[in-house]
């Protein structure tokens, strides 16, 4: 596993510059190619748009145009008795609807006064008052005039040609109303696929026919849109001017504009926009850009598809050059390794001989606190009780303890055997709370007499940690020796093991009142055979020990120090991937 892991960075690399020199040209030509189509393509639905929409222009206006010639024909072949007839009028509105198919609603004469004289049609709008009306107001004033949509006396959405007509030194107006539905049917012809919809708007966000949506919300939008359109054609206007091009010619190219905006509630939307009565409305258009551009996009997945198969064809055969040119140096490695194999057992002879002062180093610390308890038990024996007395239970505790640390010694000789034979220690599930109580019961005789107050701060529901029990011992209990060994002799201190999950891991923090260390010093604690303690009294391999102990279990071992305040030493250990709730034991 660990020769594979040597080798995936080298493989990953071969894998990632034939990928690379291999896509990058399909990437480039694949853009160039793309963004040509998707100009050209753009180019050909905005012509397309632009064309069908002049084109309804033209229809609209014709519209308008001839049922306002209309009128103005009956205004001036009519006599003033035949117009001011309510039943002549009849007459010329039903001829007008047979021959409109029902456009024209109805027919009335108004004096300059706004008072109807004579009335055509189905609704009781006979000697009507449009005095106060907006349409008789901007009427009165000209030869002829087309009203916006509006509601009126009848209340339903219609407007008005209406032309002026002179009679004994007084002008009356000729009035015909224009059915909406015919008109709104007209406009709405334009539309194309699912999503296109014409309407008609005023300068002043009018609907002037009705959207098959609701669409009251852009309508903000589409004022600014209208606005833009109508800058955009004096911007070019005058650049038409600027280059002697003839009026007809620029006016040629002004009527329709091609927009592309995003509603505040959708996708992108293509909105042509045409002037209508003199600039008075706008025939809109709108689509949503994924229909218009359905073909480009279509043809945009099946550009993708195809540069997604050559990609992974690219891939696939780099991953198969990568790995056939990793089994080859793997080859050569193995018979590198094969070849250096004596070299190797003959380094571990060695390594053996330069563990064993960290080994004697390792084994001071049990066999120290056996002989204290020795000692103390000796105390004990010289008192004159006996039998069932608490000297006879401290002596069996003693005695206990002395089972402990023998079985430590265990352990350490253990590792040496583990090492010659190629086995590493037993990796067990551990209770990270449990083995920091059970370090500090182990330093208890020695903190007593050291006079150092050794105490737990231990987190609740930690996860535990897959270690070996005995090395973690090892590393708590070398620490805990440090500290004591950092501490007045005369005044003592206190040592603080406390345990805390944090970024993923179980957090050990052996955290000391101690002299500290120098700063210049900090950098080099980690090293083997580095020591401030006196020449006997340490081989400075117990740090590097347990730094190469936390390292190999995947985790790291930091430090914080002060000269003069105490140094806190943080031990980050993997949890185990069974993350219930801790046993009480350590096994």
């Amino acid at each position: 596993m660990e020769h594979a892991r040597h080798y995936q960075p080298i493989k990953i690399s071969i894998l990632l510059y034939v990928v690379l020199v291999s896509i990058t040209p399909l990437v480039l030509i694949m853009t160039i190619a793309g963004y040509s189509f998707h100009t050209a393509y753009r180019d050909k639905v905005e012509v397309q748009l632009v064309q069908l929409v002049e084109k309804h222009r033209q229809t609209v206006n014709s519209f308008l145009n001839e049922k306002g010639a209309d009128i103005r024909v009956i205004a001036h072949s009519l006599s003033f008795a035949q117009l001011s007839d309510d039943s002549a009028l009849a007459g010329i509105l039903a001829t007008l609807q047979e021959q409109h198919a029902g456009v024209f609603v109805d027919l009335g004469l108004v004096n300059q006064k706004g008072e109807q004289v004579a009335y055509a049609g189905s609704f009781k709008l006979a000697r009507a008052d449009y005095s106060t009306a907006d349409w008789f107001k901007q009427a009165k004033g000209r030869e002829f005039y087309l009203s916006d949509v509006f509601l009126g006396l009848r209340g339903l959405p219609h407007f008005i040609v209406a032309v002026r007509v002179p009679f004994a030194g007084q002008n009356y107006i000729l009035r015909a109303t224009i059915d909406f539905v015919a008109f709104n049917e007209l406009v709405e012809n334009i539309s194309v696929g699912e999503t296109g919809l014409a309407f008609i708007i005023n300068s002043r966000g009018e609907f002037q026919t009705k959207p098959r949506v609701d669409l009251s919300s852009e309508v903000p939008a589409i004022l600014d849109l209208i606005k833009k359109n109508i800058d955009l054609a004096k911007e070019r206007a005058k650049a038409a001017e600027s280059v002697a091009v003839p009026a007809y010619k620029s006016q040629e190219r002004l009527p329709v504009h091609f927009f592309t905006h995003r509603p505040d509630k959708g996708s992108s939307v293509i909105s042509v926009m045409t002037p209508l009565k003199g600039g008075d409305w706008v025939l809109v258009f709108q689509q949503e850009e994924r229909e218009a551009l359905a073909r480009l996009y279509q043809t945009r997945m099946v550009l993708a598809a195809v540069f997604l198969l050559g990609a992974l064809a690219i891939i696939a055969m780099a991953f198969l050059l990568s790995r056939r040119v990793i089994s080859r140096i793997a080859q050569v490695d193995t018979e590198k390794e094969m070849m250096n194999e004596r070299v190797i057992e003959a380094g571990k002879l060695a390594s053996l001989g330069e563990l064993a002062a960290g080994i004697a180093h390792e084994i001071n610390n049990p066999v120290a606190i056996m002989v204290e308890e020795s000692g103390w038990i000796g105390d004990l024996l010289e008192e004159k009780e006996f039998g069932d007395t608490d000297n006879i239970r401290e002596i069996r505790r003693a005695l206990a303890q002395i089972r402990t640390q023998g079985g430590r010694c265990k352990e350490i000789t253990h590792k040496l055997l583990s090492f010659a034979r190629k086995t590493d220690p037993t990796e067990t599930e551990v209770d990270p709370n449990a083995l920091a109580e059970e370090v500090v019961g182990l330093s208890e005789q020695r903190a007593k007499f050291a006079q150092v107050k050794v105490e737990a701060a231990l987190a609740d529901g930690l996860p535990r940690i897959r270690a070996s029990a005995s090395e973690m011992q090892q590393v708590l209990l070398n620490l805990l020796n440090n500290a004591m060994d950092a501490m007045d002799k005369k005044q003592g201190g206190k040592i603080t093991i406390s345990t805390r999950f944090a970024d993923g891991m179980v957090v050990f923090d052996v955290a000391d009142t101690g002299m500290g260390i120098p700063e210049a010093n900090l950098q080099r604690i980690f090293d083997p055979f580095f020591t401030t303690k006196p020449v006997g009294k340490g081989t400075g391999l117990g740090l590097s020990i347990c730094y190469g102990i936390i390292r190999k279990m995947g985790g790291k071992i930091t430090v914080n120090s002060a000269v003069g305040q105490g140094t806190c030493f943080h031990i980050h250990v993997p949890v185990s991937e069974q993350k219930g709730r801790p046993e009480t034991s350590l096994v």
